[in-house]
């Protein structure tokens, strides 16, 4: 089965070259390709699964080497390889399972868009890059896999680039996670220089000799990187302008694709932040500020994309606090992403099925009742729901409780710090989850249907279900919001799978489990209280009113994110790159053109002498001849 690990990337890349070089040929036929690579690639990586499953703990990892030497630059010598192990395993049933279901449902999202074809090559583009990022054996080849993941999402984001917003939003994702990027980049440098090799064998096995300095300097390098990808705070900024893509588009990123990456990066170079504690340290406040951070700004969001947006930011800091937590919160780190791939893909198809039917719009103000025209829509969104607000038996139950415990096990000011963070995070998330249920599908109708008792008013519209090629995928995904986490769960399911790669580590508890799970449950209920008395017992407005207080309006304005970092990074460093415009032009360039310019005027002057006269020469000639000779006689005198 070892030759079959590098189809996994040519597949998905192959269904992507095929569809852009062959234009308008392919418009029949394009979308049915690129479902039946991704699904190819699926298939492929649940025979390797299959195999994984059948060898012995320690034998779980098949490595192909695709290219010796890669880069072979004097002292830099770098092999390119495939590793699949239990981690990326993990990923590539995550990568092709769920980016297949999208691929499906983008069929009937995208019917009638004229640039299908293109739409669904990028979409096989995006999953080769995350497939290649999480099957690389070294930091370089993730480091192509990241761009290239980079890459698909400007080009997917900024999709409909003939509206002004998508094209602004894909430029704004591109330049933050450039700054993560550079982290990334800037950290192999480091490996190299202190070990001379960036390969996961050699870097993992001289981390223990390493200096603390370097060690935390490649730690906080490696979570700069991880900020970009996954959209933590301060490199979050991007994220919630990213919904200006289709909605297939902001699914893939959240569920399989893209926001992962960093959590990825993060637990597979666990062995350098083991030894790392301050590195550790800034990754365990990175993902408790964001889980709260997002978690607030999702409570003020009226377009549905964007609360769930806020939503994926939060969850996963739930995330990376985790990973932060070193081996005791690994497993638990994948497990949440696993279970929040499920949910989080179905609730943003659930919120392309209610634009599908609203006419693109995505304002739940003027939404409402739409639970009795969107049946299966309903159901399918409100399994995700549950799910992701923690409810037993639900997938979101098992991982994140299994978080909350995990970060009040840390013991002593840290765990009850981070555990009262995880357990805050949770009661919001029921509040603002429930506030996005109440507004979408309860109460009264908000909309205009034509009848003459119509509550709302605007253009008229008939909301219905999609066609099946989209629900199905959806009930697909909310089977997995059911069962996902149990099965990840029982008798320490995904643990026992993770061992080989993230090491042993039994599972410690603050208090008893019933009682943490007891406590989390009554925070969710009250949160999804404080939701039903403010969405379904009051009114809600169907248009924006003219006052809110001033946490409501910080809220909508993601708390101020994009006014923060145009101060403290943008003015400043336009100032600076004013001054050092500056300096060159008035500095640099003022010096060599003075030069040029004296050069200039002492060979005009000198010019003067230059008069065309024999006589004058002839003087000139006399009066030098005549200064030689009483010079020398002066010498020879003296």
């Amino acid at each position: 089965m070892a030759t079959l690990v590098w189809p996994l990337v040519v597949l998905p890349l192959a269904g992507a070259v095929v569809l852009l070089l062959a234009g308008r040929r392919s418009d029949r036929w394009g979308h049915l390709l690129a479902c039946a690579t991704s699904l190819g690639a699926f298939a492929l990586g649940f025979a390797l699964f299959v195999d994984l499953l059948g060898r012995d703990a320690a034998d779980r990892v098949i490595h192909e080497s695709l290219f010796t030497p890669w880069v072979p630059v004097a002292g830099l010598q770098i092999d390119f390889g495939l590793q699949l192990d239990a981690l990326s395993m993990c990923f590539v049933l995550l990568i092709t399972g769920v980016g297949s279901l999208i691929h499906i449902y983008a069929i009937g999202y995208m019917a009638d868009d004229p640039e299908r074809r293109r739409f669904f090559a990028y979409l096989n583009l995006f999953v080769a890059a995350m497939l290649l990022l999480v099957l690389a054996d070294n930091y370089l080849g993730l480091y192509v896999g990241w761009e290239g993941v980079g890459l698909a999402s400007y080009l997917l984001i900024g999709f409909w680039s003939h509206k002004p917003s998508a094209a602004t939003a894909a430029k704004k994702a591109f330049v933050v996670n450039r700054v993560g990027d550079a982290g990334l980049m800037i950290a192999m440098m480091v490996m190299f220089a202190s070990i001379g090799s960036i390969s996961y064998a050699g870097v993992f096995g001289a981390a223990a000799a390493l200096s603390q300095g370097t060690l935390t300097a490649i730690g906080l390098l490696l979570l700069l990187a991880a900020c970009g990808k996954s959209a933590q705070v301060p490199l979050q900024s991007w994220l919630g302008d990213a919904m200006e893509g289709p909605t297939p588009v902001s699914a893939l990123i959240h569920a399989a694709t893209m926001v992962t990456a960093g959590v990825y990066l993060i637990v597979r170079s666990g062995p350098v932040f083991n030894l790392a504690p301050n590195a550790q340290l800034g990754v365990v406040i990175v993902g408790a500020v964001t889980l709260l951070f997002g978690a607030v700004v999702g409570c003020a969001k009226d377009d549905i994309k964007k609360a769930l947006a806020a939503s994926t930011m939060s969850q996963i800091g739930y995330m990376v606090l985790a990973a932060g937590l070193g081996p005791a919160g690994y497993a638990v780190a994948i497990m949440h992403l696993l279970t929040h791939g499920f949910f989080k893909a179905g609730l943003f198809l659930g919120a392309g099925s209610v634009m599908h039917a609203m006419n693109d719009d995505v304002d739940m103000r003027r939404y409402g009742g739409l639970r009795k025209f969107l049946p299966i829509t309903f159901v399918t969104f409100g399994l995700g729901y549950l799910a992701i607000i923690g409810v037993p038996p639900f997938a979101g139950f098992f991982s994140k409780d299994a978080i909350i415990e995990t970060a009040f096990a840390a013991g002593g000011l840290k765990g009850l710090i981070l555990g009262g963070a995880t357990l805050l995070g949770a009661g919001i998330t029921a509040f603002y989850m429930s506030r996005v249920m109440l507004m979408t599908f309860f109460g009264d109708r908000r909309w205009n249907d034509g009848t003459a008792d119509t509550a709302g008013d605007g253009p008229v519209r008939h909301p219905h279900e999609p066609a099946a090629v989209m629900t199905w995928p959806m009930i697909a995904l909310a089977a997995g919001s059911v069962a996902g986490g149990g099965l990840l769960a029982i008798g320490g399911t995904l643990q026992n799978w993770l061992e080989p790669v993230v090491g042993h580590h039994e599972a410690e508890h603050a208090t008893p489990v019933w009682v943490m799970t007891v406590i989390t449950l009554t925070v969710v209920a009250i949160g999804v209280a404080i939701a039903y008395r403010m969405y379904a017992t009051r009114p809600v407005k169907a248009f924006a009113t003219s006052w809110v207080s001033g946490a409501t309006a910080a809220a909508r304005d993601d708390l101020y994110g994009d006014a923060i970092n145009e101060a403290i990074f943008m003015r400043p460093g336009r100032t600076l790159s004013r001054s050092l415009v500056a300096v060159d032009r008035k500095g640099i360039d003022g010096l060599v053109e003075g030069l040029a310019g004296l050069i200039g005027a002492t060979s005009a002057r000198i010019r003067l002498l230059q008069t065309g006269f024999a006589r004058s020469y002839a003087l000139s000639i006399f009066v030098g001849a005549t200064l030689v000779v009483v010079a020398m006689a002066l010498v020879r005198m003296w």
